[in-house]
């Protein structure tokens, strides 16, 4: 039985909607964030040394990171769903979704995520002025121009496509859900990007993201984990 180790508010969420997708039956462990940290429990580092969220058990068989589990649970049980025929454009489009999501889209919504907390942090008060003009300043002209850059292209591509990869539904779209959940949450995605908007409507519509919901529970993303 697969068994997905299901950290709230976490990436963690887009393996249960993948399973829904797939028809797949499957069991879930919960873990919670501690409250004052947003930090996974250290149980979750018995089943991975990480202790980071998703982590996907099938049997004896660990395996880690969303991009990677999505590619063995399609392999394994997905019959040629969710992803384009091999030697297409549309698959080598599928590819550079599925690890554009954490490659390029993450890592400057994590960015963004510490520097507003560390703005926000109490702090001596001769500190306070450094710090916030050291942190408006690496924001105001590194993170949030890529931010802008990042979601421009992703409009674009969805101004021309229906999903990311092309006319049809695959895999890469559920990867690229959670940093544009996590745009929409504190990154600015909002009705100047009318594509990227529609995505997450239509997405939120689908059937298999509300059972996914229905069984992981109350969602909003705050962490990172």
């Amino acid at each position: 039985m697969l068994t997905v180790h299901h950290l709230n508010n976490s990436r963690s969420q887009r393996i249960l909607w993948l399973l829904e997708e797939l028809g797949l039956p499957y069991e879930i462990q919960r873990y919670q964030r501690n409250p004052q940290t947003l930090r996974a429990p250290a149980a979750l580092r018995a089943v991975h040394p990480l202790g980071k969220s998703p982590v996907v058990t099938d049997g004896e068989t660990v395996v880690a990171e969303s991009g990677a589990i999505i590619e063995y649970l399609l392999e394994r049980y997905g019959n040629g769903r969710l992803q384009p025929a091999a030697g297409t454009p549309e698959r080598l489009q599928y590819r550079y979704w599925l690890h554009f999501a954490e490659g390029s889209a993450m890592p400057p919504l994590l960015l963004k995520l510490v520097f507003d907390r560390i703005e926000r942090a109490p702090m001596p008060f001769f500190v306070k002025p450094v710090a916030r003009s050291i942190v408006k300043t690496v924001r105001n002209r590194f993170v949030v121009p890529q931010l802008a850059e990042q979601l421009d292209f992703m409009e674009q591509t969805l101004q021309a496509h229906t999903w990311f990869t092309g006319a049809d539904f695959t895999a890469a779209d559920i990867q690229m859900s959670f940093p544009l959940e996590a745009a929409a949450a504190r990154a600015g995605l909002d009705d100047r990007y009318p594509a990227l908007s529609r995505f997450l409507k239509t997405i939120h519509a689908r059937d298999a993201y509300r059972r996914a919901l229905e069984r992981g529970g109350a969602y909003s993303v705050v962490g990172q984990d």
